[in-house]
């Protein structure tokens, strides 16, 4: 069986994708889920990372990581420390002793492409697959097929959406969901790879 890990995650878009397909999917975060779900670990993905998954979609914090944010490296020196523990934990999830891997983040600024040692594989947008907004979302690939567009929007239906949040307690929250569209291609198109590697 396909046991399927989407780590970080509390709102329950991704899992609920897959789960709707049948497959054996959980998510984990340190937050409770969203839509209390009994399917959802809450605690620390460095706990469960060895438990024989087979596939893990992984959304690691980018606040320290993210391009958006570079400038203030400069600004706060204490920063720098943030960003050795957050490329650390993003080390730890795409290199996890799982088959297939895809760890999703921002747009990464140089100094976090250094210490993780490698670009992104692809930039996916949510209007490529049916959503009309804009925000670049950079996927890191281990023994994975880049997504493939499922329904683009037409250019002129597109929004800005994510700069648009107002500030708010919970604005990382609205921020860092991932989009049904997006989760939806996920669930279709990368558990048909992992089963027909599986069989192979």
């Amino acid at each position: 069986m396909v046991k399927i890990l989407i780590a970080c995650e509390f709102s329950g878009v991704v899992r609920r994708a897959f789960r709707k397909r049948g497959f054996d999917a959980w998510s984990c975060d340190l937050l409770p889920a969203e839509d209390k779900s009994e399917y959802h670990i809450q605690g620390d993905v460095r706990d469960v990372i060895n438990d024989g998954w087979t596939l893990m979609i992984a959304h690691p914090p980018c606040t320290y990581l993210a391009n958006s944010g570079v400038r203030w490296l400069h600004e706060r020196p204490e920063r720098w420390r943030k960003l050795e523990e957050a490329t650390d934990f993003f080390l730890t999830l795409l290199n996890a002793p799982i088959p297939h891997i895809a760890v999703e983040n921002p747009i990464p600024h140089r100094y976090a492409i250094e210490k993780i040692g490698r670009k992104y594989d692809q930039i996916i947008q949510p209007y490529q697959f049916g959503e009309p907004y804009s925000k670049a979302t950079c996927l890191w690939l281990k023994n994975l097929p880049k997504l493939k567009p499922t329904k683009i929007v037409p250019k002129e239906k597109i929004e800005q959406q994510v700069w648009k949040e107002p500030p708010a307690p919970d604005r990382w929250k609205k921020r860092s969901r991932t989009y049904k569209g997006v989760a939806e291609a996920m669930a279709e198109q990368w558990v048909e790879y992992v089963l027909k590697k599986n069989r192979e």
